[in-house]
């Protein structure tokens, strides 16, 4: 008789678990926690609502957003990508240093600077591929040439003072809210939806992801995708480099500096896995505006910037935990 009673009771807390672990885990999970943050920020700041900061978040993010969607594939093959943030600078060193030293027009040194991360991410992808090193120790290596390479281009100096066409990308706002750079953002956010969703060779990277043995046999070419997603990282990581070029007026050896763990954490806080297989666009653009809002939050509510340092940590913990347990429970 207790036992009977008492089997509803299991089942519904059962059933209560399985739906808590759907929410916290579940493609809803990272749009939920940003509408709660906007809750927070909005409570707690009388300014975070406003039309203005909005458009202030969505301008500091494109950076990251362009580097997250390069990362987005890496991660969803299984490797990862520490370099974007030393790729990003040596090219936006690049097309500062073409025209300051050589004369080269500043539409074809945007060029070069695009080929030289799409270099970069080519190394990578063959350091991995035939060399068969680790993507860590891979994109490691990379990482630290890349970094010698941007101080090398100019001596440590930056360059500064680009032409008005140039920067009016990132800071003059057509019909007053959309950058050239945010809306360049938003059709490449589009594209990568597209392409991983509907595209064969899209859908092969989740299977390269799961297990790469099994997508060879299946006839997959497992090793030419992966260099090539690879040097679409590094073509990414390029374009954001000659954005914040734009952002800021000016190229510097250090830009980037970290970028590549924000960019990393973006993707995983947006459902991503880092075993492989699991991701999409859609999350890592909720990842990257999580990690916006909390950036720009935390200074409106005035928390030191090495206080942020540690709560995003805590952010990227509890987004492993999570997968974690995700990947446990299925």
């Amino acid at each position: 008789m207790s036992s009977s009673a008492s089997a509803p009771t299991t089942t519904g807390a059962g059933f209560g678990r399985a739906m808590l672990t759907r929410l916290l885990t579940g493609s809803q999970g990272p749009l939920i926690g940003l509408v709660l943050l906007g809750i927070v920020f909005s409570v707690t700041s009388d300014v975070f609502l406003s039309p203005r900061n909005f458009l202030n978040v969505i301008d500091q993010v494109t950076v990251l957003g362009i580097l997250a969607l390069g990362m987005t594939g890496v991660i969803i093959i299984g490797g990862i990508d520490l370099s974007v943030g030393s790729i990003l600078a040596v090219s936006c060193m690049v097309f500062g240093w073409l025209p300051q030293d050589y004369g080269v027009p500043y539409l074809p040194a945007a060029i070069l600077a695009l080929i030289a991360g799409g270099l970069c991410g080519l190394v990578n992808g063959l350091l991995i591929t035939r060399a068969k090193l680790p993507p860590f120790i891979a994109t490691l290596t990379v990482m630290s040439v890349a970094r010698g390479l941007a101080s090398l281009t100019t001596g440590g100096e930056q360059v500064v003072g680009y032409p008005n066409w140039f920067t009016r990308l990132a800071t003059v706002r057509h019909l007053g809210f959309l950058s050239i750079t945010v809306a360049m953002f938003i059709l490449l956010a589009l594209a990568g939806w597209v392409f991983l969703r509907y595209r064969a060779t899209g859908r092969s990277l989740y299977a390269i992801g799961g297990n790469p043995e099994v997508a060879r046999l299946a006839g997959i070419k497992v090793q030419r995708l992966t260099v090539w997603v690879y040097v679409a990282s590094g073509v990414l990581a390029g374009l954001a480099g000659l954005v914040l070029s734009a952002r800021l007026d000016s190229s510097q050896p250090s830009a980037g500096l970290g970028y590549e763990l924000d960019a990393i954490a973006a993707v995983v806080i947006g459902g991503a896995s880092l075993s492989g297989g699991i991701g999409g666009v859609g999350g890592t653009v909720v990842g990257v505006l999580i990690i916006g809002v909390l950036h720009n939050g935390l200074n409106l509510v005035g928390v030191s910037p090495f206080i942020q340092q540690v709560i995003i940590g805590c952010v990227i913990a509890a987004a492993v935990t999570i997968d974690k347990f995700r990947r446990r429970e299925a």
